[in-house]
């Protein structure tokens, strides 16, 4: 029982030594697509990251109407924290304003330029909107600009949202590589796989004249792919959770300013390693699945 469970298993071993050359390629091939999705789980989870940055860090202000009472303040208040995907809504009093603004100065002449305005400040009441989405900034600050007792609406978050659909628009283009590229992994699997098929040609034939079932014929192969996988995963595992914590150390967890923050290497590296073992894994069962299953059908 037990040789019959490990059969499949010291076959597939030994089938990748046998064709060494043809299963190196593949292996190759599988340590290369496997690279690459690494790097794209990498970034995909570090423009999230970015992304949670800049929403915190990206608001709307709106000016209020001069002469504009209390009751209308608070009125307008709730109807914009009733918009969709709004998050939070501050006021901030004219008083306020102009206390920010002077403060922005470091000159004291500067300061004491702007004392007239201490007692007919010319600033507005304002509320400042945080959106729950940074896609949702565009969408809420047309919302509010038609309101009544709205005086202006400025929407600093443009540049932000250009930014990050840049980011995923370099996603996506590496979603589309990678998968060109294990498409190329599973071909030169079955390729490899073939060859072996090809060799034992004369063995298998004896498996079948004695009655064996496709699926006793076929556990070996599929055995063969799954090893070719783990083997190709191995590189890219490594170089992923090791790169990447040398990489985290150096920069200090940001990239050029603290606005882009590097995600944590711990727990998602091991989730990221146990993703890459698990498609090294599934390319090369699917490779060798459907190489042995085209060669029996045809045998048939």
């Amino acid at each position: 029982m037990i040789s019959r469970i490990f059969r499949p298993i010291k076959e597939g071993f030994f089938g990748v030594l046998r064709h060494g050359a043809m299963s190196f390629s593949s292996m190759v091939a599988v340590t290369l697509t496997l690279i690459i999705i690494s790097l794209f789980m990498v970034f995909s989870l570090n423009v999230q990251s970015f992304t949670k940055e800049l929403e915190t860090s990206v608001q709307i202000s709106v000016m209020i109407d001069y002469e504009t009472t209390q009751e209308e303040i608070d009125k307008l208040s709730l109807d914009i924290s009733n918009l969709e995907g709004v998050k939070n809504v501050t006021f901030s009093s004219k008083q306020d304003e102009l206390n920010y603004y002077l403060e922005s100065f470091e000159d004291e002449k500067t300061k004491e330029a702007f004392a007239p305005f201490l007692n007919d400040n010319p600033m507005h009441d304002a509320f400042y909107v945080k959106v729950t989405d940074g896609s949702m900034l565009e969408k809420v600050a047309k919302a509010i600009q038609p309101m009544e007792h709205v005086n202006q609406v400025n929407f600093g978050g443009q540049s932000a949202v250009g930014v990050v659909n840049i980011l995923a628009s370099i996603r996506y283009g590496g979603a589309l590589m990678a998968l060109a590229l294990s498409i190329l992994a599973i071909f030169l699997i079955q390729n490899t796989i073939k060859v072996t098929i090809m060799a034992r040609a004369d063995e298998i034939a004896i498996m079948r004249n004695v009655g064996a079932t496709n699926n006793f014929i076929r556990a070996p192969f599929m055995f063969e792919g799954i090893i070719i996988g783990i083997l190709g995963a191995l590189l890219p595992i490594g170089l992923t959770y090791y790169g990447y914590q040398y990489l985290y150390r150096v920069t200090g967890g940001f990239v050029m300013t603290k606005m882009f923050v590097l995600f944590q290497p711990h727990p998602y590296l091991t989730y990221i390693c146990l993703g890459l073992l698990a498609i090294g894994i599934l390319v090369g069962f699917i490779g060798s699945f459907f190489s042995v299953s085209k060669y029996l059908r045809w045998k048939r």
